[in-house]
C-alpha cells in the first residue's frame, strides 16, 4: 500500500510544504526546551494521559502558522482537536509524541507533524527538540537531518529487533500471548517506544516497531516515513492503517511473517 492516495504534488510545491513543515517543527521546538526537565504540572487528561503546558503551547504555536500561511486548510490536533474537518488538507500535529518520556527527563520523544490530502498523509515529521534530530518522509523517500535513510536489510526474525511501546498494552488490545512469543524469538526485545521506535526503524536502528493501540495524531506521520525509508506499516492484522487497529511497521522483508505471528488465529495475510 502506497501512504500516497492524493494528486501529485509539483516539485515547487513539496519543497514549499516540506520547509514549512521544518519551520513548524522549529516554532514548536523553541516553545517545548525550556519546559524540558523543568518545573511544570503534570494534569491528567480523560484517557489517563498525561499533558503538559508544553504540550499546549507546542500546539496552540504551530496551529497559529499553520492558520496564517494556509488558512483554507484544516488542522487536527491532540490537544485542541479538529478544526475545519471537511477542508480537503490537514496538518496532523502530535506536539509531543511521548509524554510519558518528557515528563520523565527522557528524550525519547517527539513531535509528528504530517500533512494529508482528503485523509491520506503527503509527508511527515518526527523532530526531537532537544536533540534536534529532523526525520522527514514523503512515502518515496525519507531523510534525517537531510541525508537519505533506508531501513535496515533482515529476513530473519531470529535476527530481528523488536520494539514496542507498551508491553502489557498489548495484552488490552491486541492478542497478548502471541506477541509475547514473538518477542522470545527476535534477537532483541525493548521498549523504545513511541515515535522514537518508528525512527528507529526508518534509519536503520530496528526492524519492527509495533503499538496496539492509537489515533490518527499517532500515527499519520509516521506512515510516509516508514514507506519513504523503504519500510511496510499496517494495521495489527495487516489491513490499512489509517483506520485500522494498532499499528506495526518493518523494514517491508518481514512484514508479512511478523502479521502471521501477531495473528496466530488467522491462516492467511496479504
Amino acid at each position: 500500500m502506497s501512504a500516497i492516495s492524493a494528486p501529485a504534488l509539483s516539485a515547487a510545491e513539496q519543497r514549499a510544504y516540506m520547509d514549512f513543515a521544518r519551520r513548524l517543527a522549529e516554532l514548536s521546538a523553541a516553545v517545548i526546551r525550556p519546559y524540558f526537565r523543568g518545573d511544570y504540572r503534570v494534569d491528567i487528561k480523560a484517557d489517563r494521559s498525561p499533558v503538559t503546558i508544553a504540550d499546549i503551547k507546542a500546539e496552540e504555536t504551530m496551529r497559529e502558522a499553520i492558520l496564517a500561511e494556509f488558512p483554507a486548510h484544516g488542522v487536527i490536533g491532540e490537544e485542541f482537536g479538529n478544526y475545519q474537518p471537511d477542508a480537503p488538507y490537514q496538518w496532523v500535529l502530535d506536539p509531543i509524541d511521548g509524554t510519558k518520556s518528557f515528563i520523565s527527563g527522557s528524550y525519547l520523544f517527539g513531535t509528528l507533524i504530517a500533512l494529508a490530502y482528503q485523509g491520506r498523509p503527503l509527508l511527515g515529521v518526527i523532530h526531537q527538540p532537544i536533540v534536534g534530530d529532523y526525520l522527514v518522509g514523503d512515502g518515496s523517500q525519507a531523510w534525517l537531518n537531510d541525508r537519505p535513510v533506508h531501513v535496515r536489510a533482515c529476513s530473519r526474525i531470529e535476527d530481528a529487533i523488536l520494539l514496542n511501546t507498551s508491553h502489557w498494552s498489548v495484552f488490552h488490545h491486541q492478542d497478548g500471548p502471541a506477541f509475547e512469543t514473538l518477542s522470545r524469538r527476535v534477537q532483541r526485545y525493548n521498549n523504545w517506544g513511541d515515535c522514537h521506535g518508528y525512527f528507529l526503524v526508518a534509519t536503520g536502528g530496528a526492524d519492527i516497531m509495533t503499538d496496539p493501540i492509537l489515533n490518527v495524531w499517532d500515527m499519520m506521520a509516521l506512515i510516509p516515513i516508514v514507506e519513504g525509508a523503504g519500510g511496510r506499516v499496517t494495521d495489527w492484522q495487516g489491513r490499512d492503517p489509517i483506520g485500522g487497529s494498532g499499528l506495526v511497521a518493518t523494514n517491508g522483508a518481514l512484514h508479512n511473517e511478523v502479521i502471521r505471528l501477531l495473528n496466530p488465529g488467522n491462516r492467511k495475510r496479504d
